[in-house]
C-alpha cells in the first residue's frame, strides 16, 4: 500500500479492507472457513476478460478485469482451495 505507484486515492479503502482481513483473523473461530479475494493491484475496466487469472501478490502495476476477477470468486465458491487467508488475484 505504501510502494511508489500505489493508487493513493483509494488508501482510506484499502486500509479499511486490510482492518477487515484482520479482524476475521483475530475474531474468527478455527470451524469458520473464511477467504477474502481482491485485485493483487487494480481492475482493469477497459480489457476483454481472458478467462484466466492467478493468485498474485500485492503489486501496484497488477490489473485484472471484472470478468476475470468474477472467475475466481466463482471457482473458489464452487471448490475451496484457499482457506482462511486474504489472496490477491491478477491476470495471466
Amino acid at each position: 500500500m505504501d510502494a511508489p505507484g500505489y493508487p493513493q486515492e483509494w488508501r482510506e479503502f484499502y486500509v479499511g479492507h486490510g482492518a477487515g482481513t484482520e479482524a476475521l483473523r483475530a475474531a474468527a473461530p478455527e470451524a469458520l472457513d473464511w477467504l477474502v479475494l481482491s485485485p493483487a493491484g487494480d481492475f482493469d475496466h477497459e480489457g476483454e476478460p481472458s478467462g484466466g487469472y492467478a493468485l498474485a501478490p500485492a503489486a501496484a502495476g497488477s490489473r485484472i478485469t471484472l470478468g476475470d476477477f468474477a472467475r475466481a470468486l466463482l471457482d473458489e465458491a464452487e471448490v475451496a482451495t484457499l482457506h482462511r487467508t486474504h489472496a490477491g488475484v491478477s491476470a495471466t
